[in-house]
């Protein structure tokens, strides 16, 4: 890859993935890599500028994350983001101290110089900037060498820059939404700053990964797991338009889809598009696994681990009839997957929930792994999709999780509560399609509560289930915000799910945000 890059190193800020999407947003690569990164990797990377993230930790704390010396004398530009800029200034001969006003949230930082780095953040540079602020730490003292750009109230040392050596540091987060024109901030640096020239975009990613695609396979053949969600399309069609009919494409159908979703993938990739298509039905192998397991961690593990075993076993079906001719196993892995598998810190992270595309595959695999989505992140894949003709109502999907309505059943799994939350889903789906308001909403779903609750329904009571309905605004499904639905059409969903789905006679509405809430339930 030619194009000019950003090197982001990760302090481990719950905001990393931010800096890298608005830098490529602008047609700019970067990647994100722990901050213990070797000084070898990082000239090998030959990035034309470095980003140090934020992070937890303060600098001044026993072993905190730290960067060799030699990365101030690369001569590339350098920015600090929060604990980025007070490492800056503790390595360069600065003092940094805990703050006795933290600060977090909005704050003004009032411009004190005039500098390049502020062009088109405000309409007037005598104007305050709305930044999104989150530190306990603050710079007393600069090194040797810079000058103060900006301050707010609780911040003397907003923004500093050294002009001999090219290095900036800002105290708060321009990647979040929350800052004002943080992403032109981002963007000026980059570009003007560092002098990307952000080339870097959807065509000549395709070119690219064709040409790495067939330098790489020849014309041997290649099996990719394919789940018709947006992320394992645009893998196909890539790889499709790389090495053709020697692309192989295994569905599993676990039971445990949306309504009809196995006859639509079979009619839009394999009927309409061309796709070599496998379809393999192992939705009792799957069920019997998850009989009688409550426990959702425990239930995401199942559910990857008998994936992997089907998957397994219909490879080799495969191998026995192509022999040798198959020799590569693409996944449709995404870069958030790879960056959320392995800690900022180099041990391990919390765990949230588990991923089952990176890693998991069993040792003996003889099959060499081709990952040609690795790199991206979701719009972007979604972007890409768009420049390989995929049709929009499918770019715009919403995510739907690996382990499907595994995660959206609480409790025990069975195909009656799958068969019901099916219904449910769809009739608020398509409810959501018909008022013209799918795409204001980043997802939505409906999910199966473990309680029955009394109900009368004719001149009958009834003891039957409840289903919830969720669905979020959000922008990077980092935070999330619950949609404000008319109650009359809330009115209307319900009634629709009541009245149709045999088993449920109640219907509520999660109001919830994240955080403190997940966006699914399990």
């Amino acid at each position: 890859m030619n194009h000019d890059k950003i090197l982001i190193l990760d302090f481990g800020s719950q905001y990393n993935q931010l800096i890298a999407r608005r830098i490529r947003e602008n047609s700019v690569y970067c990647e994100l890599k722990p901050y213990y990164t070797s000084i070898e990797e990082i000239k090998e990377f030959d990035p034309k500028g470095i980003i140090f993230s934020g992070g937890p930790n303060s600098v001044y704390a026993l072993n905190s994350p730290d960067v060799p010396d030699e990365i101030f004398q690369l001569g590339v530009p350098i920015l600090g983001i929060c604990y980025g800029m007070q490492l800056i200034t503790k390595k360069l001969g600065g003092k940094v101290e805990r703050s006795d006003e933290q600060e977090f949230g909005f704050a003004e930082v009032n411009i004190d110089i005039d500098d390049s780095i502020f062009n088109k953040v405000v309409n007037n540079i005598s104007d305050p900037w709305k930044v999104w602020m989150s530190h306990g730490d603050k710079v007393v003292t600069l090194a040797e060498g810079f000058d103060v750009l900006a301050h707010s109230d609780n911040t003397p040392f907003a923004v500093i820059k050294n002009t001999e050596r090219n290095i900036y540091g800002v105290q708060f987060h321009p990647e979040v939404e929350h800052t004002e024109n943080g992403s032109i901030f981002l963007d000026d640096f980059v570009k003007n700053i560092c002098g990307c020239s952000g080339d870097w975009t959807p065509a000549s990613f395709i070119e690219e990964s064709i040409e790495k695609i067939r330098s790489e396979v020849g014309n041997k053949k290649i099996i990719l797991g394919f789940s018709g969600g947006v992320d394992s399309a645009v893998a196909a069609l890539l790889l499709k338009k790389a090495v053709g009919n020697n692309l192989i494409n295994i569905f599993v159908d676990n039971g445990l889809l949306r309504l009809d979703e196995r006859n639509k993938v079979v009619d839009k990739f394999k009927e309409k598009i061309g796709l070599n298509l496998i379809v393999v039905d192992a939705a009792e192998r799957f069920l019997s696994e998850l009989k009688g397991v409550e426990d959702p961690e425990r239930k995401r593990k199942i559910i990857g681990k008998v994936f992997i075993d089907v998957f397994h076993d219909e490879i080799d079906t495969i191998l026995e009839k192509e022999g040798h001719a198959v020799e590569f196993l693409a996944q449709g892995t995404i870069y958030p997957d790879v960056i959320e598998s392995v800690s900022a810190k180099g041990g391990p992270s919390d765990t949230i929930k588990s991923h089952h595309n990176v890693g998991g595959l069993p040792e003996d695999m003889k099959l060499k792994v081709v990952e040609p989505l690795r790199d991206l992140f979701k719009d972007e894949v979604r972007r890409l999709g768009k420049a390989l003709g995929l049709h929009e109502h499918m770019i715009d999907r919403h995510p739907f999780p690996g382990p499907g309505l595994g995660v959206r059943i609480l409790g025990e799994v069975t195909k009656e509560k799958c068969d019901i939350l099916r219904k449910a889903d769809d009739i608020f789906i398509n409810e959501i399609e018909k008022a013209g308001i799918y795409n204001e909403i980043g997802q939505a779903f409906a999910v199966f509560l473990p309680v029955k609750t009394v109900g009368v329904m004719g001149d009958v009571r009834t003891y039957d289930n409840v289903i919830a309905l969720r669905a979020v605004r959000t922008i990077d499904f980092m935070t999330a915000d619950w949609y404000p639905f008319e109650h009359n059409f809330l009115a209307k969903v319900s009634t629709r799910i009541i009245n149709e789905v045999r088993g449920v006679n109640r219907v509520v509405y999660d109001i919830s945000s994240k955080p403190p809430g997940t966006i699914e339930w399990e």
